[in-house]
Formats: C-alpha cells, structure tokens, sequence
C-alpha cells in the first residue's frame, strides 16, 4: 500500500473571506474610482498597491487588509469609513 502524499495550500478555488463583502467593497471602490475619474493603474500606484492586486479587489477576488483599506481611502480622498458606508450600501440584503 503507498502512503498517499499531502496536499498543502487551499484547494483550487476555496477561499478564506465571505465572498459578498469582498465584492461589495470592490464594488464601492471600482464605482469612488470611475465617479472621480481616476484610472484602475492611478488609483492602485497612488495607494501603493500593484494594479493587478486593485484589479482583483475590484471583482471581489480579494479582501484586502485593514493596512490597504486605510491606503485605498486615502488614495481616493476618503475616510476609511466613508468606503466602509459605501461597502455597507452594496452588501446583499440577507434573506429572513
């Protein structure tokens, strides 16, 4: 009988945030962003973020750290609280 090796890392696909506040910051960032005119590639260098990285906050594939959360603000002449309203505006309304 062979031992069967171990799998490290997340299954393909498996993430560790709830997807639906990731997609509505993404989404409250993409919509700050457009509504001032500012391209993905500005935003991303003026935060100090890699544009790939912004791409894949913006869809929602990632949930950035509160450290980027401050940054993304001040990128986009917000308070870090101001983006959190935003993000709370755009979260699905929980069925009950």
């Amino acid at each position: 009988m062979q031992k069967q090796g171990i799998q490290r890392g997340r299954p393909t696909g498996a993430t560790t945030f709830e997807a639906g506040p990731a997609r509505a910051f993404g989404d409250a960032v993409r919509v700050l962003r457009t509504e001032d005119g500012v391209a993905q590639e500005t935003l991303a260098h003026q935060a100090g973020i890699e544009r790939s990285h912004m791409g894949k906050i913006e869809r929602g594939e990632h949930m950035p750290t509160l450290a980027m959360i401050l940054k993304i603000a001040r990128a986009l002449g917000r308070s870090a609280g101001e983006l959190m309203l935003e993000t709370e505006a755009r979260l699905p309304k929980e069925e009950g």
